[in-house]
């Protein structure tokens, strides 16, 4: 029988809509995307992955909402195999099988593997080590996992309960874990997928009367699954924690282990070491390398977050650019199309400062990248001078910006009305398994601690010594501060119609050392104790943040190679960023006297106009991400403005249910007509 919903076509045409909006910007996509995305040749790789990645029947991404978390696993699995065939079988480098699995968008159970277990050995490994365990890891000869957190521990790695004891008579590590909330936990490929594991154990070393002492954490290359039957080895409990917010493909997993012994080589000793035959310990370089592994995911957090939000605001735009809702209240006729929904201020105010926070994040994230690629360098030197700031300032920006792009997520689907809440928006997943970015690597509220005891000890150091030269651009704005705190004067943002940029940036900047200013006098000063300022250094730490954010969009655009309409947008872009944050909280720029106060009771009819200007580029813009639609997977963003289609496609043809006809009388077993189960196989099931 005909369907004759095969004919109905939408009330407006989303790809005459979208065309008519990208004529109608002189900006050039293809500039601005090459100035986006250059670094590594991401275009060139995108579009040569995505061509191999897309043909393959089992990357298709149809219907996996349906699947139940088993299943997600199971095909999980599958992919990662598939991605690590076809990386051998089209010489891929690291750098190709990464962009196969960001295309896949799926998170791999083989993602550890190659990022925080083959770094921390990487890192951390002696060069014998390295030469046992780097060809057994690049090969897949094993599968590797990160342990770090606990059930009862978390941010405070300090307090880690898992031990290793050494015993000097066997010159082993006895690994175990002697309390339920000793278990390793949360831990990603270490469910179901894992041989061995990066074990961070307290580092427990007899003394001269024989009884133990703790030397802190320290990571340990243990073997936890047998190579060959994959079943866990003798006195060690490991396995999958059970559903969770998103990532349903990853086998986070929990392990407990009962007085596990692991050779002396476990040790990974390129900067401790504990003698073989005495038991004594030593140490080189810096303590805060064992925290390497994971100031490198904090970095690439920090980077990954604008890839997220793009995709976010490229859905938002583009659906709320075709969505129509409602006539002009002013128009007395009503008559004519209903209005745009991205016309209205009051969806322009939630999307359009994300689509500036992009860019914002990108520019950071490239500083970021470029500061961690520096120290790391320096340290394989010998030189740690710059682990402080790297920690300290990788601490801060990774909880302010997951803070951002998790919210900015929400914003977006909040921002789609009724369809953002459904599977074809292309929200569902992204927003699931974003949610664990503000806790994981570092809770948000608590690594923030790390970035104001960085700054509380600059400031610290520059009020006792404050003629010193600068050893970075933070000491040099903490000295300027100092000369300049009781001549300052506010800001002015806008003069006579016209942006004053650089003031922008210096609002901030003076906002972040005010605040520091008054942290360091509470603390070293009054003697307040730390706890009772928490909430401040909070708000410090993201002070500070936001200034590093808004500096690197700045310096990014003064050394710009942009054509001039380019350089036009994305300056209103900075603006509308800057000033859009400074909004958010005008009154502590105004208590640090960092904006006059006439500037600061401008800014909503400054945005508002700002947003004005960038609304006619706003898809040109979005599309400047080149996220394709085999990423986005969503009908609401699609390039070709089809939404209402496939939406319609989605719900009629695709959706399996549809497929099943239901007996929905309470009288009879049956649930399915003609299965008489009863809902046994549910039962089953669970």
């Amino acid at each position: 029988m005909p369907d004759f919903t095969d004919n109905l076509k939408p009330a407006h045409d989303g790809t005459q809509i979208l065309e008519a909006e990208r004529n109608g910007s002189p900006l050039s996509v293809q500039e601005l995307s090459k100035h986006l995305l250059s670094r590594n040749d991401f275009l060139n790789r995108q579009a040569r992955i995505l061509e191999i990645v897309e043909k393959e029947p089992l990357m298709s991404k149809k219907n996996l909402l349906n699947l139940a978390r088993p299943d997600r696993y199971h095909l999980g699995l599958a992919r990662a195999k598939l991605i690590r065939r076809l990386a051998l079988k089209h010489d891929w480098n690291k750098e190709d099988a990464d962009m196969a699995e960001y295309l896949v968008d799926e998170m791999s159970p083989y993602h550890l593997h190659l990022s925080m277990f083959v770094t921390t050995v990487r890192e951390q490994g002696s060069e014998e080590q390295k030469a046992h365990w780097m060809p057994q890891i690049l090969n897949y000869d094993i599968i590797g996992c990160y342990a770090q957190t606990e059930l009862g521990h978390g941010s405070n790695v300090r307090g880690l309960e898992c031990q290793a004891k050494y015993d000097p008579t066997t010159k082993e590590f006895i690994i175990h874990s002697p309390t339920l909330t000793a278990s390793k936990w949360w831990n990603g490929t270490m469910g179901r997928t894992a041989t061995h594991a990066i074990i961070v154990a307290q580092l427990m070393l007899p003394d001269s009367t024989g009884n133990y002492v703790s030397h802190g954490p320290h990571p340990f290359v243990v073997q936890i699954r047998n190579k060959e039957t994959h079943l866990p080895l003798d006195g060690i409990v490991v396995g999958d924690i059970g559903p969770k917010y998103g990532y349903t493909s990853m086998d986070n997993g929990y392990m407990l282990l009962d007085n596990h012994r692991v050779p002396h080589s476990a040790m990974l000793a390129r900067y401790s070491h504990v003698d073989p035959n005495t038991g004594a310990f030593s140490r080189t370089g810096h303590q805060a390398v064992v925290y390497g592994s994971l100031t490198n995911v904090r970095a690439t957090i920090i980077m990954h977050a604008r890839l997220i939000l793009a995709r976010a605001v490229t859905i938002a735009v583009r659906y709320s650019t075709i969505r129509r809702q409602f006539h002009d209240r002013d128009d007395s006729k009503q008559a004519g199309p209903e209005m745009t929904v991205l016309d209205y201020p009051t969806v322009q105010i939630r999307i359009l400062p994300l689509v500036a926070t992009t860019f914002a994040l990108h520019y950071t994230g490239e500083a970021m990248f470029n500061m961690y690629t520096s120290t790391r360098s320096n340290i394989e030197k010998g030189d740690f001078s710059g682990l402080a700031e790297l920690h300290g300032v990788s601490s801060g920006l990774k909880s302010l910006c997951t803070t951002i792009a998790a919210n900015g997520i929400e914003t977006c689907r909040r921002a789609l009305g009724g369809h953002g809440f459904g599977g074809g928006s292309g929200l569902i997943n992204i927003n699931n398994d974003y949610l664990s970015k503000p806790t994981v690597e570092g809770d948000n509220w608590m690594i923030t601690q790390q970035t104001a005891r960085y700054l509380i000890k600059k400031m610290e150091s520059v009020v006792a010594k404050p003629d010193a030269p600068a050893k970075d651009g933070t000491d040099a704005l903490f000295k300027q501060y100092l000369k300049t705190r009781n001549t300052y004067k506010p800001k002015e943002l806008v003069i006579n119609g016209q942006y004053i940029d650089k003031a922008m940036m210096e609002a901030f900047e003076w906002r972040a050392a005010d605040l520091t200013y008054r942290a360091y006098e509470a603390r070293v000063v009054q003697k307040k104790g730390w706890t009772s300022l928490l909430v401040q250094l909070h708000r410090l730490s993201n002070a500070y943040s936001e200034s590093f954010l808004v500096s690197n969009f700045h310096r990014a655009l003064v050394h710009s190679s942009l054509s001039q309409a380019a350089q036009r947008v994305m300056r209103d872009m900075y603006r509308l960023f800057a000033l859009s944050t400074m909004d958010a909280d005008a009154r502590t720029f105004q208590s640090c006297n960092a904006a006059s106060s006439g500037s600061l009771d401008q800014l909503p009819d400054t945005i508002q106009q700002l947003m004005l200007q960038i609304r006619p580029h706003a898809v040109k813009v979005v599309d400047a991400w080149s996220i394709p639609d085999y990423v986005l997977d969503s009908a609401l963003g699609r390039y070709d403005g089809k939404v209402y289609e496939d939406l319609y496609d989605r719900a009629h043809r695709q959706n399996p249910l549809n497929r099943v006809t239901f007996n929905v009388d309470w009288r009879s077993d049956e649930i399915v007509k003609g299965s008489n189960d009863g809902g046994k196989d549910i039962l089953a099931k669970l």
